[in-house]
């Protein structure tokens, strides 16, 4: 049977290789059809999407990947800000210049 369309999704949600959770979901079409003993009846899909699940979350526990997403959108974040203040004092530098050549233009 194929795959969903949505295995790769949940396997890089959870930090699954593909090869692994393709395995998986065989394992759970083969659990869903001892447990239902019907193929292809829609208590069969959702009693195989549940056991995949299951298994996919197992799976992602035993793994050992560490978790550095957050960790470098906070230093992307930290190494924009010299970046940022320096804008933000440059626009507030021109605005200050652009009220001093009015006040000068309006004066003469």
């Amino acid at each position: 049977m194929k795959a969903p369309k949505l295995l790769h999704w949940h396997a890089r949600k959870a930090g699954v290789p593909v090869e692994r959770a393709e395995a998986l979901w065989r394992k759970a079409l083969r659990e869903a059809t001892a447990d239902t003993g019907w193929v292809g009846t829609s208590e069969f899909w959702g009693a195989a999407e549940a056991r995949f699940l299951e298994l996919l979350a197992e799976e992602q526990s035993t793994l050992c990947t560490p978790h550095v997403e957050s960790f470098m959108r906070t230093q992307h974040r930290m190494g924009l800000m010299p970046l940022l203040a320096a804008e933000q004092m440059f626009s507030a530098m021109s605005a200050n210049w652009q009220r001093f050549c009015n006040r000068m233009n309006k004066a003469a």
